[in-house]
């Protein structure tokens, strides 16, 4: 009972992490968005940002703030999906490096192939923060040459084919692990009263939001490296 009750709990905690960071991927998406706006805009936008809620929290205070919930919030999802997927792979009957199998694929599973990929969208994810905020935030890397302006960062850095492949391959991997873990994570909260997942509402709601995050954040690269923005 107490292992149960510890992976429920698990469960739970991975489920509010992961609505935290969708909940932050909406806004920084939006942020993104500006880049439209041109230059000063964006760049004013993104500096006026250490002065939220300024003067009743000192100034990057709410930003601090927002680090320490989001880091808090990847550490306990990553722990939580690592600590669940042990437990799983020790209860799927695994004999002799073999899992048990069944007529719905080669793994014996029934799941979507935003599921399958889990593991490994979560990996290319983590590497992709990492990278984003080396360049961004530390601006210690510097594809496509070094600047003070968050604006010419982003430009410079899409106009490079590289960048804007591993970009595509790290947002992609975020759609599918979306798509999965909003249904998911909703369905542990008890809001999946359907007996399929192809029958609820909530995949529907979960193939939406994917694709409007994956083309969301994809809008910027592909304009700046397809269509000149900011060139």
């Amino acid at each position: 009972m107490q292992a149960r009750r510890s992976t429920v709990a698990h469960k739970y905690a991975m489920a509010i992490s992961g609505l935290i960071m969708l909940g932050y991927l909406l806004v920084h998406m939006y942020g993104n968005l500006k880049i439209y706006q041109g230059k000063e805009m964006f760049d004013s936008y993104l500096d006026g940002l250490g002065d939220m809620f300024y003067p009743y929290l000192p100034h990057e205070g709410m930003l601090w703030i927002i680090r320490v919930v989001l880091l808090s919030s990847v550490l306990i999802h990553a722990y939580a999906a690592i600590t669940l997927w042990r437990r799983n792979r020790a209860a799927a009957g695994l004999v002799g490096g073999k899992r048990y199998h069944s007529t719905q694929n080669r793994k014996g599973f029934q799941r979507s192939y935003a599921s399958f990929t889990m593991r490994w969208g979560g990996v290319t994810i983590a590497l992709f923060i990492v990278f984003h905020l080396l360049q961004m935030l530390a601006n210690s890397i510097h594809p496509g040459g070094a600047s003070d302006s968050k604006y010419d960062r982003v430009v410079n850095g899409f106009e490079i084919w590289w960048v804007v492949l591993f970009y595509t391959f790290a947002i992609v991997a975020v759609g599918f692990h979306l798509w999965h873990g909003f249904w998911s994570a909703l369905t542990t909260l008890g809001q999946n009263r359907s007996k399929k997942r192809t029958e609820s509402k909530l995949n529907a709601m979960a193939i939406g939001l994917a694709a409007l995050l994956t083309i969301g954040f994809l809008l910027p690269p592909y304009s700046v490296y397809f269509f000149g923005l900011g060139g």
